[in-house]
């Protein structure tokens, strides 16, 4: 781990950590909002910022370094040619225990909306018993979608707890968790990368921490995404480790029945926003899914039970004006492809051909929301929840009937 400590901080009781890579021209932004926050809301705290880079090339660490704020910081980075979010959250860890933290604070590196009410809303519940503290904000209905059609309704249906954004990206956590963090053994080549969010949110979960959802009071404004655009390795790491997760955990989520709400702190602070529209190209998503079937029509046979295949083939025969693809069959399918999955036959290519019937989900679930409002969308999301609930029978039987 490369390391620059200007000020030669040994001991800290909060930390805020920023990870990073190539955002020279945006980081200065959360990081003098970080320092604000900690001064207004933490005076009394000894406080440290770290930025957690991957040996960024354009200039981040000058950029962290000397950006103006009352609060001492750290520059830590991974060695030259290691990527990854997880290896900077790693090294955060490490740091986090050197440096003696009770609670460590983490938010992304190109946030436009952070504000220094985010601090307090991340931090103030791991000084009140919290062990571990998920973001609650507004986004735009088709911001997220891994999040809204798969990483929040699985996280539901397999440990019973209500996290709305399991994959958020800012997060609130102990010292005592990021030891438990560094003494874990499934760290994959996924979790290294985007798989990290999704793995702390677990492993939170399955270690009995005590959790609860923040309001941050602004929507969250990033680099938005267009879903149907090339997912890139984000896709396969995030539900690689859902399934990864899933494997590990079987003893602690085989009896897990039903969801119950997580606590959630500072509900109702500041204005409703509405966050910045995402722009969705609908054919491209329809055309994508319909492809798929020339790709990977005989994978999906081997993966699918014949009832499902079927009714994929179903919903393929539709226009793009009639189109719809059931939330129940989504979670059904997810449920065949996390059995594949555990039978460990070609989890590459597996996971590519999940891939379009991703897309698939997505422009269903876009055109059945397209007229909603935002609360309307989130209640269509909830639905869809409590449907992967009800399909709980089907994954239990289908994963350890198969034993």
């Amino acid at each position: 781990m490369i390391e620059e400590n200007p000020q030669d901080i040994q001991k800290a009781e909060l930390i805020v950590g920023i990870p990073s890579y190539n955002e020279a021209a945006l980081i200065s932004y959360p990081t003098e909002r970080a320092s604000e926050g900690l001064v207004k809301y933490f005076g009394d705290k000894n406080s440290v910022i770290i930025n957690c880079d991957n040996y960024s090339t354009d200039g981040t660490r000058e950029a962290f370094l000397n950006t103006a704020t009352e609060v001492p910081k750290i520059y830590i980075s991974t060695p030259e040619g290691v990527r990854g979010k997880g290896n900077n959250f790693k090294n955060l860890f490490k740091k986090a225990c050197e440096l003696q933290a009770r609670a460590v604070i983490v938010v992304d590196a190109d946030l436009k909306s952070i504000t220094p009410r985010w601090i307090k809303g991340l931090g103030e519940p791991l000084f009140d018993d919290f062990g571990f503290v998920a973001p609650l904000y507004v986004r735009h209905k088709y911001d997220g979608t891994i999040t809204n059609n798969i990483a929040y309704p699985m996280t539901r249906c397999l440990y019973g707890r209500r996290v709305r954004q399991p994959i958020g990206g800012d997060f609130g956590f102990s010292g005592e968790l990021a030891e438990v963090y560094l003494q874990q053994k499934d760290w994959t080549p996924a979790v290294a990368e985007y798989g990290i969010d999704i793995w702390m949110t677990t492993t939170a979960m399955c270690h009995g921490e005590a959790i609860c959802q923040s309001y941050m009071g602004r929507p969250k404004v990033h680099k938005p995404k267009d879903p149907g655009e090339s997912l890139g390795p984000m896709f396969s790491q995030v539900v690689g480790t859902i399934f990864d997760m899933m494997i590990k955990n079987s003893v602690f989520w085989k009896e897990v029945r039903w969801s119950k709400p997580t606590a959630i702190y500072g509900f109702g602070l500041g204005e409703m926003e509405m966050p910045p529209p995402v722009d969705v190209d609908l054919e491209r998503l329809y055309e994508k899914f319909r492809t798929g079937f020339e790709a990977y029509s005989s994978l999906w046979q081997d993966v699918l039970t014949k009832n499902l295949f079927r009714k994929l083939s179903e919903v393929r025969a539709l226009p793009l004006s009639g189109f719809e693809f059931p939330a129940n069959l989504w979670a059904e399918t997810l449920v065949d492809f996390a059995v594949a999955y555990k039978a460990g036959k070609d989890r590459e290519r597996l996971m590519d051909s999940l891939i379009p019937i991703y897309f698939g989900r997505t422009c269903s679930f876009v055109i059945e929301s397209e007229p909603m409002t935002i609360q309307q969308a989130e209640e269509l999301i909830e639905e869809q929840c409590s449907v992967f609930e009800c399909a709980k029978p089907y994954l239990l039987k289908r994963w350890f009937g198969a034993e």
